[in-house]
């Protein structure tokens, strides 16, 4: 017996990196997972290795509702419902000072990682009402909580927002027993780490900047949202889960 066993859901950004690592775990504990992405040879791949009476890929643009509307519906088609909501995707850009970063990169990434969690609240949330149930999982970060040198100022400012998206709908939507949370990784081992940091930079950051010492695993922040997205959670919403090993906790 899975922890989700009987439930669907939604992974935006479910095609690769963290988000595929979330997609497989969610169904390794038995729920139904609709992958959400633009890369659809990812999304594809992902579905299949989970198994195709289990997932399935839907080609989704976070940033238009009418693509949010597409994928809900397909979710309803291919599992009949929508329990829990995974808000992944997300942008991280160039890193870059306030006066530095160009325009349109600021708007692509709000556009993504804020608009895009707002989107696809509101196109879920007439589904979980009906049920009178539902999760629904925000991905922030560690730069959702305070400034960080490794980002550029919209993603903090975006990742802030999500804290706060959570947190109102978390109020609003507390009487229909539909729970709105929200994770906040810090340094995570994911491929894309692995493939943009040596060895050496990996080995210092994590003796001098983490005071676990280490990177998690993807798999780490996964079990998080699992829990989240499980009825073992029921009585918790608009909270912040901090997933960082201390991070937070020193100020460098």
């Amino acid at each position: 017996m899975g922890l989700l066993d009987g439930k669907v859901a939604i992974i935006t950004g479910g095609a690769k990196g963290m988000g595929e690592f979330h997609s497989r775990k969610l169904a390794e504990e038995g729920a139904k997972v609709v992958i959400g992405d633009l890369d659809a040879e990812n999304g594809e791949r992902v579905a299949k290795e989970i198994g195709g009476d289990q997932a399935v890929f839907a080609e989704l643009d976070v940033t238009d509702p009418d693509s949010w509307e597409r994928v809900v519906q397909e979710a309803k088609e291919a599992f009949g419902t929508i329990d829990i909501l995974v808000n992944n995707a997300g942008l991280a850009g160039a890193i870059t000072g306030l006066l530095d970063i160009e325009e349109d990169l600021y708007k692509k990434i709000i556009d993504i990682n804020q608009n895009g969690i707002f989107y696809g609240m509101r196109a879920v949330l007439p589904t979980m009402i009906e049920k009178n149930e539902g999760s629904i999982i925000n991905i922030s970060s560690l730069a959702g909580l305070r400034h960080d040198i490794t980002v550029n100022p919209a993603y903090t400012a975006s990742k802030f927002a999500i804290r706060g998206l959570t947190k109102q709908a978390a109020y609003e939507f507390a009487d229909k027993n539909i729970r709105v949370n929200a994770v906040l990784p810090g340094a995570i081992l994911t491929p894309m780490a692995e493939a943009t940091l040596t060895k050496e930079q990996i080995d210092d950051v994590s003796q001098n900047l983490l005071p676990m010492q280490r990177f998690a695993q993807p798999e780490e922040v996964s079990e998080v949202i699992v829990f989240l997205a499980s009825d073992k959670a029921s009585y918790v919403s608009g909270s912040d889960y901090v997933v960082d090993g201390a991070r937070a906790t020193i100020n460098k």
